[in-house]
């Protein structure tokens, strides 16, 4: 995944600026990021606190294991599967 050239931090800094009144378009021109980033943005952190997004964060990061093991387990399956399904010609 991409990593972004904002930190959570600043990316409800600039939603603070933008619900305080400062226009979408010129909030975009300052930050140097399109209208879609902005409202990509408004839709996961909209409402946050920087203590919100340091949590959603931890979150994440405790639960990548557990995502990552249970890919694991779909490949297995996926593979077990393909393997019962080959049909074997003499």
């Amino acid at each position: 995944m991409k990593r972004s050239r904002f930190t959570e931090e600043q990316i409800i800094g600039i939603l603070k600026e933008h619900q305080a009144g400062l226009g979408a378009k010129d909030l975009c021109r300052k930050q140097g990021v399109s209208d879609a980033t902005l409202y990509k943005w408004r839709a996961r952190f909209g409402g946050m606190e920087v203590s919100d997004a340091k949590k959603l964060k931890a979150l994440e990061a405790e639960n990548e294991p557990r995502r990552v093991c249970r890919k694991l387990q779909l490949l297995g399956r996926m593979e077990h599967h393909e393997q019962d399904n080959k049909q074997v010609f003499p």
